[in-house]
């Protein structure tokens, strides 16, 4: 503003004129409309009305004074030069008290403009702060070097950031921080510091504070320190302020890996949380941050494309990569995956019509893959159905989610019926009609392929996306699964595109994936495990992928596992319990194994602790469910941190892990819904981007395990469990596995595990109860392995167990009921005790 005014006498131009003036105008604007949010930003609710009337009422009396002080120049026919040069000298000084009094203004101004070049920044909550003339303690995640500049971006007021001394005492940054109000913090001197912070909150001051102590190193949240508390113990007058930080860990200045970097996103979001008494526990904070991470993700969602968008995408940048492999010789770089899929894509066009929802029986393997992407790319709804699960759930599920046409391959369907899954009823029912790989493949001519692969190969992503993919409403249902039904019938679950790209890339932010690393592809596609996590994510974020249809056979694993160097190993324990006692693997065939990860039913102690003394190896145990896309949590390796020689968490064994980035947990009373504290058991509920669309074709059901608050969508898992004060959640029992006995309920989970604890290697058992005339319900046990009754019944008593725990019956089986993932099948044993029991 001073400089455009000083200019304006010595411009003859009328051009030159009406630009400065319009610069003016501008400059001006830049300055009262920031003033004003900032007046109204901190001043109390209270007195608002009064202080803006009150800055009204000066700006109309200093425009009166300056219109008297025109017309007094005009009378004595002074020279509007010289008013002009005194307008800019009055604008001068304002400057120079301006730079004074809110320096923060232009350093956000500068640090805006500079990161707004790279960035889109959005913000998000700052409606939440009210602090009434208090101090505000802002509390959140620290996953980047940036994330103070993005913090005062977001912020309006000047905060005073709490940094660690080594960087505080170099000497050319040392006379800015000081300027801004740093305070300088160090493990030998943190009394000072943190006094320095309460003297800052209690004189109204804004402080920034990352209660983690350090940078992350794995892309979650640490330990929330309790420094912060000590800090306000003694504060009276101020609050906290929850925020979360998204998408600076795959920035260049975070500890992200080289591949996360290269693909990350311009999209940064700062999420400000409702204001928390000054005095909330670590814990509770760290509730607040991961909730603020579902309202993060939620937005960042929103800007993800189709699953068949994302795919091409990526697969265009990896091009002649090693993209799919299978233990059948396949091998496929992307190129080759994109010219075959899309060729089979042009094929399945004409004989799907316009049916929508296309059933899928197909390996583990790179037709398996590709025959899912092909019918993506058509828009159409994958519905992989399981093989396994016997021809009545088979029939249930093309009924519920109304399947006309079945896209399958006579090779995989002659080897399932050589292993007893003979589908012929379902093949062959009326009203459907069943499309072969192989014939397709027939009809597929060599110059079609030449001229697919030209087009895959040199043409624009652009041209292959308008061509030969359809674009899908991110909103739409891209997938349904069905639950495993260990519990009941099985039920649809309707997953968007938004829920599986959200997933993908929440567990992606944890696997923080290499250059080298290759996954195996060893869990059933019709398993949502199986299809999100070793089937789409390694695709859309082009991670190699080497598929064996059996999950069980631990030999061929090992072998696909070696040959390709595998370094990710997903599965469940009942099939990390196979490759322990599988003679044929050779610990050398897991020896590049870096991650090996657990889900889908319960990681006992014993399978964890053999697999480590077999092959040197950790199994992460983590949670979820297909309503969940299925990842909810998982535990991740613990991380050196080599500058405090720290450690950051990332492993509890016994518990499930934290929440996803994006997805929080809530432990609360199955009948009220009231939160419960800290280390008490309750309903377990999942919130997050990746929470399903909802039951197909029930939504009463959708309703009952839906439960919105906040803003929130909570999916009521049926689990029982706690959290421990840094947010790992132990699962103790599903709601649904009780015995009524005399009145008590008996946890059959509890039974299970303690029972466990006595039992051989060669050992299993499942517990079911079943009616009895007298005390409602009794507990039969059912069990494999080479010990007699009396003997098992001997090592059970000595564990000295409640009465109430110990089984009724004990029946010896050939093989405990299992489903076509490996999990324990509930309703399978219930209905063999029902048997055994007659």
């Amino acid at each position: 503003i001073a400089l455009s005014v000083y200019v304006l006498p010595s411009l003859e131009s009328m051009w030159g004129i009406g630009l400065d003036i319009f610069l003016f105008g501008v400059f001006s604007g830049l300055f009262i409309v920031p003033l004003n949010s900032l007046i109204q930003f901190a001043t109390p609710t209270s007195s608002l009305g009064k202080v803006l009337a009150g800055n009204n009422f000066v700006q109309s009396v200093v425009m009166f004074l300056f219109l008297v002080m025109t017309a007094l120049f005009a009378y004595f026919h002074v020279s509007s030069t010289m008013l002009l040069y005194i307008v800019a000298l009055i604008a001068f000084v304002g400057m120079v008290y301006t730079f004074i009094k809110l320096p923060q203004s232009l350093v956000r101004y500068a640090v805006r403009i500079v990161f707004g070049l790279r960035y889109r920044i959005e913000v998000e909550g700052l409606e939440n702060i009210k602090p009434e003339g208090k101090g505000v303690l802002l509390l959140g995640n620290h996953v980047s070097f940036l994330d103070w500049a993005m913090l005062q971006i977001a912020y309006p007021k000047q905060i005073r950031f709490v940094m660690d001394r080594i960087y505080y005492d170099k000497w050319y940054l040392k006379p800015i921080f000081t300027f801004f109000g740093v305070i300088p913090i160090s493990s030998r001197g943190s009394k000072r510091a943190l006094s320095l912070v309460s003297e800052a909150l209690e004189a109204g001051d804004t402080v920034a504070l990352f209660p983690e102590g350090h940078l992350s190193r794995n892309g979650h949240l640490g330990t929330f320190k309790k420094g912060f508390a000590v800090a306000a113990e003694s504060v009276e007058n101020a609050v906290i302020v929850p925020f979360h930080l998204r998408g600076l860990w795959e920035d260049d200045f975070s500890y992200a890996s080289g591949k996360m970097k290269r693909n990350a996103s311009r999209d940064i979001s700062i999420n400000f949380g409702h204001m928390m008494d000054i005095h909330a526990t670590p814990a509770e904070v760290k509730q607040a941050v991961f909730e603020l991470s579902i309202v993060a993700w939620r937005r960042y969602a929103r800007t993800l494309p189709s699953l068949q968008e994302a795919w091409m995408t990526r697969a265009k940048e990896m091009g002649r990569n090693l993209c799919v492999a299978d233990s059948t010789g396949v091998e496929m770089s992307h190129n080759r995956f994109v010219t075959a899929t899309l060729l089979l894509a042009q094929k399945l066009r004409p004989l799907l019509g316009d049916e929508q929802n296309i059933g899928i029986i197909l390996p583990t393997s790179a037709a398996g893959v590709m025959g899912n992407m092909a019918l993506l790319s058509l828009r159409k709804t994958i519905v992989n159905l399981n093989y396994s699960s016997g021809i009545p759930s088979l029939k249930h599920a093309t009924k519920v989610a109304k399947i006309r046409r079945i896209v399958t391959s006579e090779t995989f369907v002659t080897r399932l019926k050589a292993k007893g899954f003979d589908l012929t009823d379902i093949l062959e029912a009326e009203g459907l009609e069943v499309i072969y790989l192989e014939a397709l493949k027939k009809s597929i001519s060599k110059a079609a392929s030449l001229w697919m692969y030209a087009q895959v190969r040199f043409a624009p992503t652009s041209w292959l996306m308008a061509r030969y993919i359809y674009a899908a409403d991110p909103e739409s249902t891209a997938a349904i699964l069905f639950s495993s039904g260990s519990e009941g019938t099985p039920k649809g679950i309707a997953l968007s595109h938004r829920n599986l790209m959200g997933n993908i890339k929440q567990t992606t932010t944890l696997l923080n994936p290499t250059d080298e690393d290759v996954m195996l592809g060893t869990l059933p596609i019709f398993h949502s495990f199986g299809l999100t996590v070793t089937t789409l994510l390694p695709l859309i974020e082009g991670i190699p992928v080497v598929c064996h249809p059996d999950p069980t056979d631990g030999f061929g694993i090992g072998k696909i596992a070696a040959k390709y160097r595998a370094t990710m190993l997903f599965a469940t324990a009942t099939f990390f319990r196979l490759y322990v006692r599988n003679r044929k693997l050779h610990p050398l065939m897991f020896a590049d194994l870096r991650l090996v990860v657990a889900g889908a039913e319960k990681l006992p102690d014993e399978i964890r602790e053999a697999f480590k003394i077999k092959f040197g190896k950790e199994i992460y145990e983590g949670y979820g469910a297909t309503e969940t896309t299925p990842v909810a949590s998982v535990n991740i390796q613990d991380v050196l941190m080599t500058d405090s020689w720290q450690v950051q968490k990332g492993n509890k064994p016994g518990t499930v892990g934290l929440p996803l980035p994006g997805s929080s947990f809530k432990i609360v009373d199955p009948d009220t819904f009231d939160p419960l504290p800290v280390g008490e058991d309750g309903m377990i509920l999942i919130g997050g981007t990746q929470i399903m669309q909802g039951y197909i074709g029930d939504p009463d059901k959708t309703a009952a395990v839906i439960h919105e608050a906040d803003g929130i969508r909570w999916y009521i898992t049926g689990d029982k469990g706690h959290l421990d004060e840094d947010g790992f959640l132990t699962i103790v029992d599903r709601y649904s596995r009780f015995a009524k006995i005399g009145g008590e309920m008996v946890s059959l989970g509890m039974v299970e595990r303690e029972i466990s604890s006595v039992l051989d290697e060669s050992e299993e058992i499942a517990v079911a109860a079943v009616p009895d005339p007298k005390k409602g319900e009794r507990i039969v046990l059912l069990y494999t392995g080479e010990a007699e009754v009396e003997m098992l019944q001997k090592r059970i008593k000595s564990l000295n167990l409640n009465p109430l725990f110990l089984p009724a019956e004990y029946h010896k089986v050939d093989a405990l009921p299992k489903l076509g993932s490996g999990k324990a099948d509930y309703k399978g044993a219930k209905a063999l005790a029902m048997e055994l029991c007659d």
